[in-house]
C-alpha cells in the first residue's frame, strides 16, 4: 500500500506541475503589461519601471518562470539584496529561516500566490481563503442534493422499470444533464425568485452572509442557499439516478439476490439489506468526481445568484484581469481535483487489493 501510495503521489507532483507551467505560461503570454494593470490608467513611465522591478516583470520570461515556481514552493531560496525580487520580507513570506549560504537564504513557508492587482496588495491567499468556505458549503450542499434525491429517484426508476415513472424520470434526468447550469441558473433566480417571490421569500441574488437590516453586522442567510445548491445540483442529480438505476437492475439480477428472495426475505428486506448497499459503489465514484467539480462548475452559477465564493471572484477577477487572483484560483481548483482522485483511488486500493495489483 505505501509503495502504491508514494507512486500515486510522484504522479500528482508532475501533474500538479504540468498544471502550473500551464497556467504560468497561459496568462504570461496574454497581451497587456501586468505593471500597468496594477497601476491602472494613471500612471507614470517612471511608476511603471518600478512595479516591474519589485515584481520581476522586467526579467526575461524563464526567469520569471523559476520566480513564480520559487513563490509557490514550500522550500525556496532567497536573496540577501533588497534591490532583488525575491528579497526575503516578513511581510511577503511570512518565513522561517533554515539557513543562509553566501548572498542566498533557505527558508520554509507557505505557498505564496503573490498579491491582487486590484485589490491594494492584499495577497490572493487571502483572497481565495474568504471565498471559498462559501463555495465549500455551496458545493456539499448540491451533492447532498444530489445524493438523496438522486438515490430515492434511482431505486425507484429500477422498481419501476418500463413504466411510466420509470420514463418520466429518465425524461427528466436526460434533460437535466443537457441543460447548461447557467441556463438552469438564469431560469430558476426568474422563477423562484421573482415569479414566486410571496410564495417561495426567495431572492433572485445573494449569499450566505449579508448585512443585517441595521447595516451592523453579518447574518448568515440560509435561504439564499436554496436555489443556487439546487441549480449545481441538477447534473450530479440526473448522473446519480441514471447511474443508481442502472446499477440497482444488474443487481437485481445477481445469483445471491435469487438466493435471499428463496429464503423467504421480503421484497423490502432484500432490496434495503442486499441490493442497494451493493448498488451504490458506482454511486460513490461518481459523486467524488462531481464534488471535485463543483468548485469549477459554481463560477456561473455563483456569479447569477451573487453567490460570494470562488467562482464570482473568478468572474470579477477575469473582467478586472486580476491575473494572479485567476492563477491562484485556478491553481487551488487544480490541487483539489488531483487531492480528491488520489484519496479515491487509496481508498478503492484499500478497499478492493485487484486494483493496486493493477
Amino acid at each position: 500500500m505505501i509503495k502504491y501510495l508514494v507512486n500515486k503521489l510522484f504522479y500528482a507532483f508532475i501533474t500538479l506541475i504540468g498544471v502550473v507551467t500551464v497556467i504560468f505560461f497561459l496568462f504570461t503570454i496574454l497581451p497587456g503589461d501586468p505593471a500597468k494593470m496594477m497601476l491602472g490608467q494613471n500612471q507614470t513611465a517612471e511608476q511603471v519601471e518600478a512595479v516591474k522591478k519589485k515584481y520581476g516583470f522586467d526579467k526575461p520570461l524563464g526567469t520569471q518562470f523559476l520566480y513564480y515556481l520559487n513563490d509557490l514552493s514550500p522550500i525556496s531560496f532567497h536573496s540577501n539584496s533588497s534591490n532583488d525580487y525575491t528579497h526575503l520580507t516578513p511581510n511577503k513570506y511570512n518565513a522561517s529561516k533554515l539557513f543562509s549560504l553566501g548572498s542566498t537564504t533557505t527558508v520554509i513557508k507557505t505557498p505564496y500566490l503573490r498579491e491582487s492587482f486590484t485589490k491594494q496588495g492584499k495577497k490572493v491567499t487571502e483572497v481565495i481563503g474568504e471565498t471559498i468556505p462559501n463555495t465549500f458549503v455551496l458545493a456539499v450542499s448540491a451533492i447532498i442534493i444530489a445524493i438523496i434525491i438522486g438515490i430515492i429517484f434511482g431505486i425507484i426508476s429500477a422498481l419501476y422499470k418500463d413504466t411510466w415513472i420509470d420514463k418520466s424520470i429518465q425524461v427528466l434526468s436526460t434533460f437535466g444533464m443537457s441543460v447548461p447550469s447557467f441556463f438552469s441558473a438564469i431560469l430558476f433566480a426568474w422563477f423562484f425568485g421573482f415569479v414566486l417571490h410571496k410564495y417561495t421569500n426567495l431572492e433572485m441574488t445573494g449569499s450566505l452572509y449579508e448585512l443585517d437590516d441595521f447595516g451592523e453586522k453579518m447574518t448568515i442567510q440560509w435561504k439564499n442557499l436554496i436555489l443556487p445548491a439546487l441549480v449545481l445540483g441538477i447534473r450530479p442529480l440526473a448522473v446519480v439516478i441514471q447511474l443508481m438505476r442502472n446499477s440497482l437492475l444488474e443487481v437485481m439480477g445477481q445469483e445471491y439476490i435469487r438466493t435471499a428472495r428463496a429464503k423467504g426475505l421480503s421484497e423490502y428486506q432484500v432490496i434495503k439489506k442486499h441490493a442497494v448497499k451493493n448498488a451504490l459503489n458506482p454511486v460513490v465514484t461518481a459523486i467524488s468526481g462531481w464534488f471535485a467539480s463543483m468548485l469549477a462548475g459554481a463560477v456561473f452559477v455563483e456569479y447569477i445568484f451573487g453567490w460570494n465564493g470562488l467562482g464570482k471572484e473568478i468572474v470579477n477577477a477575469l473582467n478586472t484581469l486580476d491575473l494572479p487572483v485567476i492563477m491562484g484560483a485556478v491553481l487551488v481548483i487544480a490541487i483539489v481535483f488531483i487531492t480528491i482522485n488520489i484519496l479515491v483511488d487509496v481508498m478503492y486500493a484499500w478497499l478492493d487489493p485487484r486494483v493496486k495489483l493493477s
